[in-house]
């Protein structure tokens, strides 16, 4: 309760901060508008040459672009400026104020920062996605909701799993900005299904970049199509990132000198 308190404070402030700023939510809104209506065209327009994609039907498609959008959000919005402040703030010796805080510094530094307006991603994504299970052939149970639901949570702790290991390596590395850049470009695969790529590249998005995890099994869970040894897969792994994350940090943490070298 106290570390939900504390993120719904910070949650707070940085929506107190950006409400400051609305023109960011009409350019984010724009750029939404662009991405989303060009996704949505190139995906007809492939369509518009055959059925299906290596056995996925267009409203399937749309439901996995929908959770990839969704994700984009989540991370734009949360993820990824809190990793960007920590690894400013470890090149710069600024970390110290926040390891000097009462709460635990991995959760500290997960939770501070909030860019509202990037949630309009969230929005547009959740649009998406509820607009191709609408054209799905049959319809979601709550079974298969839930299941969706609980995908869809532990491909979230994942990714920020991810994204929280290679921040940590700005305690080696100073110029980490450009590998999370690359995950940027990378991140472009998830709006298709994992099935449709190479044997060697699936599983560089599976193992390396998780994007599996994170956007096609819940897909899978939402269309029928996820298996319940995939799901102990997906939680495994999601368990052993996560034990791993915490270690990581640690062992980053001994590495820091800050501003009292």
């Amino acid at each position: 309760m106290r570390v939900a308190r504390l993120a719904w404070l910070f949650f707070r402030l940085g929506s107190l901060n950006e409400l400051q700023y609305r023109a960011n939510f009409f350019i984010q809104l724009l750029q939404t508008a662009v991405a989303v209506g060009t996704a949505i065209v190139v995906l007809a327009l492939i369509y518009s040459q055959t059925e299906e994609l290596n056995g996925w039907s267009e409203a399937e498609l749309l439901v996995v672009m929908g959770i990839q959008i969704l994700l984009g959000g989540v991370i734009s919005t949360s993820i990824q400026p809190n990793m960007q402040r920590l690894m400013e703030e470890v090149r710069d010796g600024k970390l110290d104020f926040a390891l000097t805080k009462p709460e635990d510094s991995q959760v500290f530094v997960s939770i501070r920062d909030v860019r509202i307006w990037r949630a309009v991603d969230v929005i547009a994504g959740g649009g998406v996605l509820g607009y191709g299970i609408a054209g799905l052939e049959r319809s979601v149970g709550v079974a298969d909701a839930l299941l969706f639901l609980a995908m869809l949570a532990i491909g979230a702790v994942t990714i920020y799993c991810f994204w929280l290991v290679i921040a940590t390596l700005a305690f080696w590395i100073v110029n980490v900005w450009e590998i999370m850049e690359l995950f940027q470009g990378i991140y472009l695969a998830g709006r298709f299904p994992v099935s449709i790529y190479p044997g060697w590249l699936r599983f560089g998005v599976t193992f390396l970049v998780p994007l599996a995890f994170a956007i096609t099994v819940p897909a899978e869970a939402v269309t029928s199509r996820l298996e319940w040894s995939t799901v102990g897969l997906a939680l495994g792994f999601c368990a052993a990132l996560f034990v791993f994350t915490r270690w990581w940090w640690g062992f980053g943490l001994r590495r820091y000198s800050g501003a009292s070298a």
